[in-house]
């Protein structure tokens, strides 16, 4: 008897040693990984820090369901450069800001929106702040949009050198996490909004300024790529492969999704929106218009002050915008904009009814800069 009692408690140590390797392994313990090498080469990665994963897990149900991650995998989804901070003091660029309120529909860029069915009215544009140097030139705005706040930053740059991509503390791997004012910071932006998270996923593309972090894909999964020359492109994994993108001049792959707008067109409806995906939202977006501006969006949402956006309000008011095509990025708690080393947006990663501007730490970025 003594010697079974002996064996049980062996037994329930030994499962509890093994359960406390798995959580720390896929919560806590930092890895970092380098290119693939080959198809299937990558290492396999989970969703971010131990405190990200409690607040996600918190979440998740409520709020990053709202994007692609309501979906499913299979559906339709739902480098530093050193030198002086940006801003006008080191790249030679000059910062100004002013404070205006004007009906967006008198834009130039605006686009025909009456056939449109979405309720996502726009009601005024104010505080206008800008950015330019020799090779690029930001204008950054607040919309409000269906009673929400929406921030717009239109990028025109000389080359799409300048449009670029980070990992959280510069390293490609599990559990590798920082804010997104962190990250730009670390890399110098001028611009930056938060990516696709792309450690919140174990397999699909992952091309990051040209080079190849994982080439696993997800059968039905579509991405956003973006070309050496600055065009963009949605793609299916199930018809390229990564190796394809590469040779085609993919810079960068993000994969969250849906794609919002295609071809000029919204591409979602109201039956693309899944669960809490139908609600209202902070949301974060990136487009390209004809001419090659770029658009950066962040919608705030989960404040008396800002409710949000749904897919489907979130592609109309691209499409206002004049975009061509309008890629759906990470949104929820990670949603947030960075200008000139200051968060423009009110991030709630603190989670729901949180408007204090706390930041939930991401894997990425997407950033303009040098």
């Amino acid at each position: 008897m003594i010697k079974k009692h002996k064996a049980l408690l062996a037994y329930l140590l030994a499962l509890t040693i093994f359960s406390t390797y798995v959580v720390l392994d896929t919560f806590v313990i930092t890895r970092v990984y380098g290119e693939a090498s080959g198809e299937g080469s990558e290492a396999e990665l989970q969703i971010g820090s131990d405190e990200d994963k409690a607040e996600q897990t918190e979440d998740s149900a409520s709020e990053d369901t709202e994007n692609s991650h309501a979906h499913g995998p299979g559906g339709k989804n739902g480098n530093g450069h050193g030198g002086p901070p940006p801003g006008g003091k080191g790249h030679g660029g000059k910062h100004s800001k002013s404070n205006s309120s004007s009906d967006s529909s008198s834009s130039d860029d605006s686009s025909d929106s009456s056939s449109s069915s979405s309720d996502a009215s726009i009601s005024s544009m104010s505080n206008a702040d800008s950015y330019s140097d020799d090779n690029i030139s930001i204008k950054l705005n607040e919309y409000t949009v269906s009673g929400s706040v929406v921030h717009v930053a239109e990028v025109k740059a000389d080359s799409a050198e300048y449009l670029k991509t980070a990992f959280a503390q510069g390293s490609y791997g599990k559990n590798v996490t920082a804010t997104t004012s962190d990250i730009a910071d670390s890399v110098n932006a001028v611009l930056a909004i938060n990516g696709d998270y792309y450690g919140a996923q174990e397999k699909g593309y992952v091309i990051r300024n040209g080079k190849l972090y994982r080439s696993t894909a997800v059968s039905g999964r579509e991405d956003l790529v973006i070309y050496k020359d600055g065009s963009f492109e949605i793609i299916s994994e199930s018809e390229v492969t990564a190796e394809q993108l590469i040779a085609k001049g993919a810079m960068q792959t993000l994969s969250f999704g849906p794609a919002l707008v295609e071809d000029g067109k919204v591409s979602v409806d109201s039956d693309d929106e899944v669960g809490r995906a139908m609600a209202s939202n902070p949301r974060t977006a990136i487009g390209v218009k004809t001419d090659g501006t770029y658009v950066f969006v962040v919608s705030d949402g989960r404040t008396d002050e800002s409710e949000g956006l749904s897919l489907l309000q979130l592609a109309e008011f691209m499409k206002t915008l004049g975009v061509e095509t309008a890629y759906n990025l990470d949104g929820g708690g990670s949603s947030t904009m960075v200008f000139n080393g200051s968060v423009v947006n009110t991030p709630t990663g603190g989670g729901i009814g949180n408007g204090s501007g706390s930041e939930r730490k991401v894997s990425d970025i997407v950033y303009i800069g040098y």
